[in-house]
């Protein structure tokens, strides 16, 4: 199975059986190797050998794969660093005409397009006078979301907004990577509709930061 089939199903609800093991699949891409940590089973996405990954996974242990002395191994292994570890959430898209308070925002000398195409693909921006919201195709081809809200228009709902907005802006499964400790923008990805599925911890190459 690949990474992406794999993510395929749990956006149709079937997530991997809680069975306590890790599942080895290749890397999608150069670019996305990591670790997503489902209920119970873990999925670990890097082009090296099998056997080296499960000699650093205590069998039995559920929460190794996200654990620092797994991760640092990853890092030495590969050169790369661990991005951050977040909660990972999903939404099914919702129809409907695109909301006519948002903006899109194209070229690619914009600092919020320059950012997320060093991550994703066929990114799209969009912007109103509160914030910015970011789609484009992430891991394994997955379309991603991420919001941003300006300081003084913070507390307001405006993240809950534009990431219900999202929803209309794309027709398939949308993803959202959040920081455990942002908790204010995890309330508004909830509040929109956007369900926690896992865990994810991205290795990021120097080139890709």
């Amino acid at each position: 199975m690949t990474l992406a089939e794999l993510l395929s199903d749990v956006a149709a609800g079937k997530a991997p059986e809680a069975d306590g093991t890790v599942t080895i699949v290749p890397q999608p891409s150069p670019r996305d190797m990591g670790v997503i940590a489902f209920t119970g089973h873990s999925v670990v996405f890097a082009d090296l050998d099998h056997g080296w990954l499960r000699d650093r996974l205590p069998v039995g242990d559920l929460s190794a794969p996200l654990n620092p002395p797994f991760l640092r191994a990853l890092e030495l292994e590969t050169g790369r660093t661990v991005d951050n570890i977040d909660v990972l959430v999903l939404a099914r898209p919702l129809a409907g005409p695109r909301p006519s308070w948002l903006a899109e925002i194209t070229g690619g000398d914009h600092p919020r397009v320059a950012r997320a195409m060093s991550h994703r693909d066929a990114v799209q921006v969009w912007a109103c006078e509160e914030g910015v919201l970011t789609i484009g195709r992430g891991v394994a081809g997955r379309w991603e979301v991420s919001v941003e809200v300006g300081p003084e228009h913070r507390g307001r709902g405006v993240g809950r907004r534009l990431a219900s907005a999202a929803r209309g802006l794309c027709d398939e499964p949308l993803w959202a990577q959040i920081a455990p400790g942002n908790a204010a923008s995890l309330r508004a990805f909830l509040a929109a509709g956007f369900a926690p599925v896992g865990a994810e911890a991205l290795l990021v190459a120097d080139e890709t930061r």
